[in-house]
């Protein structure tokens, strides 16, 4: 398995992403189009990202110092658990209210209160314990 956000990771994460219609098609129809980068609490920057265009990733690979909308920071033992189990609305809400999920950039509560890109968001998790 490739480490944890790298090029390799980041580009299985994209295929998966865009096969999965509960996520992709999900925010396409809300035409929601983002940069999102993944990284490791107390780093100075994330490590990976994506672009997403109209619900689908259109780029991804390693953080190159592109304008974020979405900077998602976590423990990598969080990470690797929230991947192999998956995480639903409630995991959501205590990892964020536990500070164990950051967001430096974005806004949680925007995004939770719309479930057109709450279910999405937490599908999201599902699609990367594929990778």
């Amino acid at each position: 398995m490739a480490e944890l956000f790298s090029a390799e990771w980041m580009t299985r994460f994209q295929e998966e992403w865009n096969n999965e219609k509960e996520l992709s098609d999900a925010l396409a129809e809300i035409d929601f189009t983002s940069t999102i980068a993944y990284g490791f609490e107390g780093d100075d920057k994330p490590v990976g990202v994506i672009v997403v265009q109209k619900g689908k990733v259109v780029k991804s690979g390693p953080f190159t110092g592109e304008p974020l909308n979405w900077d998602l920071r976590a423990s990598k033992p969080n990470w690797e658990k929230w991947i192999a189990k998956g995480i639903g609305m409630m995991g959501l809400g205590m990892a964020y209210t536990s500070r164990k999920l950051k967001f430096n950039v974005g806004d949680y509560g925007a995004m939770i209160k719309d479930p057109r890109m709450a279910g999405p968001f937490i599908k999201s998790f599902s699609v990367m314990g594929r990778v």
